[in-house]
C-alpha cells in the first residue's frame, strides 16, 4: 500500500483536508493513517479513520495500537468528537483488530472494488 501511494496520491489527500500521522522505524515508513472528517454524514462520529495500514513484517508487535492511538489523538486535538473507521467484512484482521481496540459496529454498506460489490462495517467510539 505504501510503495501504491504515490506523491500524487498524498497530495490530492492533503489539499483535500486530509490528515497523515506515519509511523517511522529508522528510516523505514512502516505505516500510516490517513484521516479527517467523517464522511458517513449518517453516523454520529465526527471523525473518521479514512485508512490504517501498517506493513505486514510489522504487524502483531503492537505498532498498529499505537498508531491507531496516534490517529485518535490527533483527531481530538483538531476538534472531532467521536471517530469512525470502516472495513471490509471478510477482513478478519482488521475486524479484530478494530474490536480488539473497542470499537463499536455501528453501520453496514457496501462498496465498489475492482470492479466487485464488496459489503463493508464500520466502527464507532465515542468522544
Amino acid at each position: 500500500m505504501i510503495q501504491r501511494r504515490g506523491p500524487v496520491w498524498w497530495e490530492t489527500a492533503l489539499k483535500r483536508g486530509s490528515r497523515v500521522v506515519v509511523l517511522t522505524l529508522g528510516d523505514t515508513v512502516a505505516g500510516y493513517a490517513n484521516l479527517g472528517r467523517n464522511r458517513a454524514r449518517g453516523l454520529p462520529y465526527e471523525g473518521e479513520i479514512y485508512e490504517l495500514y501498517l506493513r505486514p513484517e510489522y504487524q502483531g508487535l503492537g505498532f498498529g495500537r499505537r498508531l491507531f492511538g496516534d490517529a485518535r489523538k490527533e483527531l481530538a486535538a483538531s476538534g472531532f468528537e467521536g471517530l469512525a473507521v470502516w472495513a471490509l467484512a471478510g477482513n478478519e484482521p482488521a475486524l479484530g483488530f478494530y474490536r480488539a481496540m473497542g470499537g463499536t459496529g455501528v453501520a453496514r454498506s457496501s462498496e465498489t472494488f475492482g470492479g466487485r460489490m464488496l459489503e463493508k462495517l464500520a466502527f464507532g467510539w465515542n468522544g
